[in-house]
């Protein structure tokens, strides 16, 4: 796996996918959370510090999916220049910005660069090409560089131009940077050389969303814990009564299935025992606590109970590694964040204690950041998607790209 650590870039221009697809404040388009821009800062800076200039691309956002009304792009909102300013800060860098990703005066800033400095384009999902992964568009992003690096691992489950369908320009200069590689090597480690015992902890909304994914952790872990809104499927599905919470009835059987399988493979499967239930989805419902198989009509499970959080957190103490990918509740609510914050102090607690835990991206990674703990367990993954594709065993276009 050739890393940017594998090559001098003295004089030579990178052009670097990253993944700056951050939450703008909804008024000032301020940046509020810089989670993947820090990410990216140790890979170009190692390609500052060799004598190298930069390109930054990446995107925004689904601008071409959310048009105004006219049927334009809304530029004002989905444009990168929204991220300038935390970019040059977090860098050190007066980061130059081009106002598109290809084109005759995007080529004259890019060829100006010289060493130390630093471009960023705008947003590459303004053009169709981008998506569709069009080898000709790839090829005009190309021509700005020489040295082809991608540090994007959270769309690195995407055939796009940018991230997939570009490495073939650049032959014997392609690499991963520094984001990539680590999420690869951890990734690697919970998958094929994880020390038992091993507990995945999934959450969210949908059995459907972690069907494969639960398959494949079923061969490989010791415990299973199920929180979130997917949960009330598998008590449905048991004939429990889960009131108003939220169920996917066209997935009973497949639940009853999954239950199944886990008995049949050895893994413990554990649901949990109560929840804090909101006769509304607000943060200002009436709230109340019920086991989980006899929720009364009316009421939803909007978060793991505390008899839950106390069995699962006894689980995740024994622990010698952990996988979380979905929270236990709608944490976004201060009514129910409860449960996911008891999940993740007892993740931190295992952690300090030895245990490797993996916090996989999407809404885990913004709790784990939300409670101010992400120092403090073993890696939070930058990607949501690209990070179950990887789990379920899928090959990634932005991976395979650069390994072949």
């Amino acid at each position: 796996m050739l890393t940017v650590d594998d090559f001098n870039f003295n004089g030579k221009r990178a052009l670097v996918r990253v993944d700056f697809n951050v939450p703008l404040d909804k008024s000032t388009f301020a940046v509020t959370d810089n989670t993947r821009v820090k990410a990216a800062v140790p890979t170009i800076k190692k390609i500052l510090a060799d004598g190298g200039s930069v390109v930054l691309m990446s995107h925004l956002g689904r601008p071409l999916k959310k048009l105004k009304d006219d049927g334009t792009i809304d530029t004002k909102k989905f444009t990168l220049k929204h991220t300038l300013s935390e970019v040059s800060k977090l860098l050190g860098v007066a980061v130059k910005f081009a106002s598109d990703c290809v084109g005759a005066e995007t080529s004259e800033l890019a060829s100006k660069l010289q060493p130390g400095e630093v471009l960023l384009l705008e947003n590459l999902r303004f053009h169709k090409g981008e998506e569709k992964g069009e080898e000709d568009f790839a090829r005009q992003l190309a021509s700005l560089g020489n040295v082809y690096v991608n540090d994007a691992f959270g769309t690195a489950h995407r055939a796009h131009a940018s991230t997939a369908i570009i490495a073939q320009f650049f032959p014997g200069a392609k690499m991963f940077g520094y984001v990539m590689a680590n999420e690869i090597k951890n990734a690697e480690r919970i998958m094929q050389h994880a020390e038992k015992p091993f507990t995945a902890i999934m959450g969210g909304a949908k059995v459907s969303d972690k069907i494969l994914i639960i398959e494949q952790l079923m061969l490989r872990c010791n415990h299973i814990l199920i929180g979130g809104g997917m949960a009330y499927t598998f008590f449905k599905a048991m004939g429990g009564n889960i009131g108003a919470s939220l169920c996917e009835t066209d997935k009973l059987d497949l639940a009853k299935q999954l239950l199944e399988r886990a008995k049949q493979s050895g893994v413990q499967f554990h649901l949990p025992f109560d929840s804090v239930l909101g006769d509304k989805f607000d943060n200002d419902a009436q709230t109340s606590i019920s086991d989980n198989m006899s929720i009364p009509d009316g009421w939803m499970g909007l978060d793991i109970g505390p008899k839950a959080v106390t069995a699962f957190s006894e689980i995740i103490s024994k622990s010698k590694t952990i996988l979380w990918n979905g929270p236990m509740g709608v944490f976004e609510m201060e009514k129910f964040a409860a449960g996911t914050k008891g999940i993740a102090d007892a993740i931190v607690s295992a952690t300090s204690k030895g245990a490797f835990s993996l916090i996989g991206g999407g809404d885990s990674a913004a709790a784990i950041n939300k409670f101010g703990l992400a120092d403090k367990v073993s890696y939070v993954s930058t990607g949501g998607g690209a990070l179950l594709e990887y789990f379920e065993g899928r090959e990634l276009p932005g991976i395979k790209m650069i390994m072949s």
